[in-house]
């Protein structure tokens, strides 16, 4: 192995403990908090009577709050929908490309 491969992997070494410990060690007393419970606390200082507009369309059908587990599967269907758009679309520029260097 030659010199500047060995100072390239001592570096990558190097950088993927960063990423490691870092985290870590600045997360070790972090309280994590979604923006709904930021905003329901919000509305409770601004105005302890507040009642919500209307109820969420899933929760008028099951007659009750969504399981977390259902709420995850949702957003996780959603977020491999919007994946597989960007990718198809990213797929058509460069297939595009390629058809048109044919030309």
């Amino acid at each position: 192995m030659s010199k500047k491969n060995k100072i390239t992997m001592l570096i990558l070494f190097f950088i993927v403990i960063i990423l490691i410990v870092f985290p870590v060690l600045a997360l070790k007393n972090a309280e994590f908090g979604g923006s709904d419970d930021a905003g329901s606390v919000m509305i409770e200082e601004i105005n302890g009577e507040y009642e919500p507009w209307f109820t969420p369309v899933l929760e008028k059908y099951i007659d009750g709050e969504i399981p977390g587990e259902i709420e995850s599967l949702l957003f996780c269907i959603q977020t491999a929908l919007g994946v597989g758009v960007i990718a198809f679309c990213m797929g058509r520029f460069v297939e595009r490309k390629k058809w048109e260097q044919k030309k």
